[in-house]
């Protein structure tokens, strides 16, 4: 069973930056894949980046330039990186890791607004 943990969510200004962070624990198994996702109010949770063991990176267009995501695998800890964040960026950020199956982080909140 993986648990993972999420931080470093909060309250910016528009332009400005934020870094989360997903610790995960309680497997001896390789995560092959970590992500994060996002869910704003009355949206659907959406994909916004993900990093394989190996480095490949996917973003979603809409943070391309902007976001940039990052693993350390001795720490089975992945980061995003969030520069010139935008109202619409608001949203509460999930944190994916797959084994054999997908687990979930509990969110935290990113609110961008002036």
């Amino acid at each position: 069973q993986v648990q993972l943990v999420e931080s470093g969510g909060g309250l910016v200004q528009p332009g400005g930056s934020l870094r989360l962070s997903c610790a995960a624990s309680g497997t001896t198994l390789p995560i092959s894949t970590m992500g994060w996702y996002r869910q704003a109010p009355g949206q659907q949770r959406e994909s916004v980046a993900s990093i394989t063991q190996t480095g490949t990176t996917n973003y979603a267009d809409f943070v391309k330039g902007r976001f940039t995501i990052s693993r350390d695998n001795a720490k089975n800890t992945v980061y995003l990186q969030m520069n010139s964040l935008k109202p619409e960026d608001t949203a509460v950020y999930y944190c994916k890791a797959t084994t054999y199956r997908h687990y979930w982080g509990q969110g935290t909140q990113v609110t961008v607004s002036s």
